[in-house]
């Protein structure tokens, strides 16, 4: 049995560690709501391009585009969204998880990844799988566009180079819903899908609300239509990204609530061990005063 001076030990180095748990939690807690505020904005700039595009697809006619053209379906580049960091969960689990499965599933094509985050690139990378693009500290300081932008111009470069084989290119990101809800979501961005503005072109149904709107255009709707292109691919990036690292913060806050608890459930086990042994110690002592007493008698 441990003696007094080992528990004690132990309970001092639990609750330090319990005080670093609740201060992630906090600064988690922090980040998260600015992270929160931006995706919940981003959103609707997003579904707003949607319908824009949707549109001008339907004024354009027969437009061909290389973002927009399908091709084969033997080469995929993933772009996989993970921490840098740990100590968030199960949120880069689920994420190298789903690639993981997306590879299994395509296993008669050649995929090869572009990373963001460490995690991600780490695992993978150990594993054999291509890395043609890294991207490390996207979301230390906030996503910003320009970086999303760049991620995403890489990808497509990759994507329209003339020797390129690359025939579609997904994105594996965590959708945030909630503080305790995030759904890892794998998505298509090239080539762009059609049925995304045949969809949001449709005919309202009965129950949704007519709302008329139409634009004018000064240029072509097919020369705006290719020039708008590539920056909803943007768009869906930072989408992506923001998400991403919403699901992060999320997850690590989650996960330090959790560790916190667990550690004060711990500090009270040690606590009650270490009242046990103490007792113990001195009906010991007392037993040996009494039989001393005993003796000399």
């Amino acid at each position: 049995m441990a003696n007094l001076q080992d528990i004690r030990r132990r309970i001092r180095s639990v609750r330090n560690m319990q005080q670093i748990t609740k201060a992630m939690k906090m600064v988690a807690a922090a980040y998260l709501k600015r992270s929160q505020d931006r995706v919940v904005k981003a959103r609707p700039y997003a579904n707003a391009m949607i319908r824009v595009l949707s549109r001008l697809a339907a004024k354009a006619g027969e437009y061909h585009h290389p973002l927009l053209d399908p091709r084969g379906d033997r080469h995929y580049v993933v772009l996989l969204m993970t921490a840098d960091k740990g100590l968030c969960g199960a949120f880069n689990t689920n994420l190298i998880k789903a690639a993981q499965k997306f590879i299994r599933e395509h296993a008669g094509k050649q995929v090869e990844m572009i990373a963001v985050g460490r995690k991600g690139r780490d695992f993978f990378k150990r594993r054999g799988v291509p890395i043609l693009e890294e991207y490390t500290d996207a979301g230390v300081r906030g996503v910003s566009y320009e970086t999303a932008a760049r991620i995403a111009r890489e990808a497509m470069e990759i994507y329209t180079a003339d020797e390129s084989t690359v025939d579609k290119v997904f994105v594996i990101f965590s959708e945030f819903k909630s503080v305790l809800s995030q759904r890892v979501a794998v998505k298509q961005v090239l080539p762009v899908g059609a049925e995304e503005f045949a969809a949001e072109a449709r005919p309202p149904r009965a129950d949704e609300p007519v709302v008329l709107t139409d634009y004018l255009y000064e240029q072509p709707p097919a020369e705006i239509f290719g020039k708008l292109l590539p920056r909803y691919v943007e768009t869906q990036v930072f989408r992506a990204l923001l998400e991403s690292v919403a699901s992060e913060h999320g997850s690590r806050m989650t996960a330090m609530d959790s560790a916190s608890k667990n550690a004060g459930d711990v500090i009270s086990d040690l606590t009650l061990n270490m009242n046990r042994v103490r007792q113990a110690s001195i009906t010991r002592e007392i037993i040996e005063v009494v039989s001393g007493a005993q003796a000399l008698d």
